[in-house]
């Protein structure tokens, strides 16, 4: 028998369910479930505990969740419980959660420790190419977790890793306006972004802070504290489809992800902060039809929910999200080191930076 496991999780909005077990031949063995929940009827507690009893340490949340699910229907099935099953505050997901902690492979925000990295202003290509190389260097254990902003002076359009060049860029007005077209290892849509005039960061993140949630699940978690940031500088905020955040004013922001062979998450996220309309419409020819219903066709309109809805300045509201995510997270100061920007600077010259990257979707 292995040491004992003990494993938590939090249900938002519910309650917490813990798990101790140990570990045989890699399989669970003396599960014992146990929280501040409500169980109607007690039976089921031993019932649960039995339906996770020599299973694989392998076993996928959703597995796990459905070997509970599946415990409680046969008992009732079968007469061994006299009434249906309650249960309030939590749920099999939860239990398939707890246990996944207690093995290693889920784990909290409260397990991480994020080193915060001030590179400075960057070609956006540049800062494309970090964001490949912190997640692989976290994927391979060489990296913990990072967060920083990403500061620019040249503007540039960055599509996602999966969009049409020529479907989104208008070549001749990106080239008028000295707009460079960067692709991004990620997927989602088109960035405006001239200096100034947008707060983008990166979040990269170990897997196992996502462990058993769907890609949209992901997305809502891994920006709750944005949420929270946005309230503190005044604005109402939630999220919208599988990866925009709004307010009653519309949309602010848009989120995307990359994930590595290996177990790490590329998060960022692009909010608007005063963007010349007039010239985005321009360059970027998606974005004269989701903007065709809204209103914004005129000459010298501006984009600019952040900036209207706090009115405060760009920095200013840098500086406030930052604190937030101080507050909600463990954070340490940290630098790039000259690896981790040798790497950067070799995938700029032979990816980031190349006609063949981006257009490879043409």
């Amino acid at each position: 028998m292995s040491d004992p496991l003990h494993g938590e999780y939090k249900v938002p909005g519910g309650k917490l369910v813990a798990v101790d077990a140990e570990l045989s031949d890699n399989r669970l063995r003396r599960v014992r479930v146990s929280g501040d929940f409500f169980l109607d009827p007690d039976e089921a507690l031993e019932i649960i505990d039995r339906a996770l009893d020599g299973l694989s340490a392998d076993t996928t949340v959703a597995e796990l969740a459905a070997r509970v699910e599946g415990g409680l229907a046969r008992a009732r099935n079968d007469g061994i419980l006299g009434v249906p099953v309650t249960m309030a505050g939590f749920d099999a997901h939860a239990v398939a959660m707890a246990v996944r902690r207690a093995l290693g492979h889920s784990t909290s925000w409260a397990d991480q420790e994020f080193t915060y990295l001030d590179p400075g202003p960057l070609d956006p290509a540049m800062h494309a190419a970090l964001d490949e190389v912190l997640g692989r260097e976290l994927a391979a254990g060489r990296r913990g977790p990072t967060f920083r902003f990403w500061e620019w002076e040249n503007p540039a359009v960055v599509i996602g890793s999966f969009q049409s060049l020529r479907n989104e860029v208008d070549a001749e007005a990106a080239e008028q306006y000295g707009v460079q077209v960067v692709r991004r290892v990620s997927g989602g849509g088109a960035m405006f972004m001239e200096a100034g005039n947008c707060i983008t960061f990166s979040l990269v993140v170990p897997v196992s802070l996502v462990d058993g949630m769907s890609y949209e699940a992901s997305y809502a978690f891994l920006d709750q504290w944005v949420l929270n940031a946005l309230a503190e500088v005044g604005v109402s905020a939630h999220y919208a489809g599988l990866n925009d955040i709004a307010s009653a004013a519309g949309k602010i922001a848009g989120a995307a992800q990359k994930r590595f062979v290996g177990g790490a998450v590329l998060h960022h996220v692009t909010m608007a902060y005063d963007i010349d309309a007039d010239k985005m419409l321009q360059v970027l020819r998606i974005g004269r039809e989701k903007l065709s219903d809204k209103g914004t066709k005129s000459a010298n309109k501006r984009v600019d929910p952040v900036r209207s809805q706090t009115q405060l300045p760009r920095e200013a509201v840098m500086t406030s999200f930052l604190a937030s995510f101080r507050k909600a997270h463990r954070v340490i100061d940290g630098a790039l080191t000259e690896e981790e920007l040798s790497q950067a600077s070799d995938l700029l010259r032979t990816k980031f930076a190349t006609a063949e990257w981006t257009a490879r979707v043409p």
